[in-house]
């Protein structure tokens, strides 16, 4: 299992650079810009941590305006910059879109921190 974990931590250097490592390119840049921007916000942090807690691994986009107190035209605005950003996947289903985590993009987001 170390060697598993060893594995994924160079695998995460190689595709995501630390911010605190090396000086990045204006792509890298950029792209790190997007991620930690739409993060920059608490309705989007409360969605993130909603959707991470679901059972499911994904939510109704109509389940979020209770729990995060906010308008459904609001909400949607908030799951579109994160959308834009990586962090969120919709899927239309009928007149609904359901909402999942791309756990790959935090993941990668997390690690340009690292050192």
């Amino acid at each position: 299992m170390a060697k598993q974990g060893a594995v994924i931590e160079v695998a995460e250097a190689l595709c995501c650079p630390s911010v605190l490592a090396a000086p990045l390119d204006a792509d890298e840049a950029s792209d790190m810009a997007l991620g930690f921007s739409a993060l920059a916000d608490p309705a989007r942090l409360r969605i993130l941590s909603i959707l991470a807690a679901a059972p499911e691994g994904e939510v109704c986009v109509c389940d979020f305006v209770g729990p995060v107190g906010k308008s459904q035209p609001t909400i949607s605005h908030h799951l579109k910059i994160l959308g834009e950003a990586g962090l969120v996947h919709g899927d239309r289903r009928g007149k609904w879109v359901w909402y999942s985590l791309d756990r790959d993009r935090l993941a990668r987001l997390r690690s340009a921190l690292g050192t």
